[in-house]
């Protein structure tokens, strides 16, 4: 049995979504996921990340993101897709 197809999504979180652990979280999810890709804080105030693997996974930590950890309070998720399927390690990466 083959694995399932790689695609790949670029996620925009918004809301209280910095200083409440929301990327380490979102990490953990991914990781415990299996998918590659990468989550940051942005300057506006927004989380944003790149989620890689197969889409059942990339939607199950979609779905987790609009809830978030504890802490959070999510007003939004914007979703989009994105070209880049072959990141295969989750890494958490510096502020844009």
């Amino acid at each position: 049995m083959s694995a399932p197809p790689r695609i790949a999504r670029c996620v925009r979180i918004s809301g209280r979504v910095q200083g409440v652990g929301f990327r380490y979280a979102l990490a953990d999810e991914a990781r415990a996921r299996g998918l590659g890709g990468w989550v940051r804080n942005r300057r506006d105030g927004t989380v944003e990340a790149l989620l890689a693997g197969p889409e059942v996974e990339i939607d199950a930590v979609i779905a987790w993101a609009h809830r978030g950890p504890p802490a959070a309070r999510v007003a939004s998720v914007a979703v989009e897709a994105a070209t880049t399927t072959e990141l295969f390690e989750f890494d958490i990466v510096s502020t844009l």
